[in-house]
């Protein structure tokens, strides 16, 4: 039972990074038009609106937020890959194990304790862009740091999770796409 609760909870967690993924996946397209507009306005006619300066890079700042636990849970995060991609499975859930729990985790705690009490005041003061004529809701955008780290660190459990069960030899408790893969394996998928 514990371990069918490790492999639920990793299924779990992992179905809502991969819905944020797929839904914040789609800013790229809004950052794309916006930039685009940005440049027509200035370059054809001579004009800049600044909160369409700060919509582009708010939505892209939002977008990697939002996505950094969704490439965690794809393996698509940096990683020392050449030492990484050719050990065995168990080698990498240990690789997991210890990363999770002596970077990730902690590196996780460590921004939630600063950020806290920087959007905190965000919010109570409603802050607007530092910039003049810019987008109203910075608060906002910065709410995304504390998203980031709960998502990431809730995906950093995951696969916690199943650095656990790969270790118990209990890794079948796994849809095939959450268990570790091979090198060449995993980019096949990709592909």
């Amino acid at each position: 039972a514990p371990m069918r609760a490790l492999a639920s909870y990793t299924i779990f967690i992992s179905a809502i990074n991969r819905l944020v993924g797929q839904v914040f996946s789609w800013l790229s397209l809004g950052i794309v038009l916006v930039c685009f507009t940005v440049v027509v306005e200035r370059y054809l006619f001579s004009t800049s609106q600044i909160w369409m300066q700060d919509l582009y890079v708010w939505l892209s700042g939002a977008m990697f937020m939002a996505l950094s636990a969704y490439a965690l849970m794809r393996d698509e995060h940096v990683r020392v890959d050449i030492f990484y991609r050719r050990v065995s499975n168990r080698q990498k859930a240990w690789h997991d194990l210890f990363g999770v729990l002596t970077c990730l985790l902690p590196f996780c705690l460590l921004v939630w304790t600063y950020a806290l009490p920087y959007v905190q005041r965000a919010w109570r003061l409603h802050e607007g862009s530092p910039n003049t004529g810019g987008m109203p809701g910075f608060y906002i955008l910065k709410t995304f740091i504390l998203v980031f780290v709960v998502l990431t660190a809730l995906q950093g459990l995951a696969m916690l999770c199943r650095s656990i069960l790969t270790l118990a030899g209990r890794d079948t408790l796994l849809p095939a796409h959450l268990r570790y893969q091979t090198h060449d394996h995993a980019h096949q998928e990709a592909a």
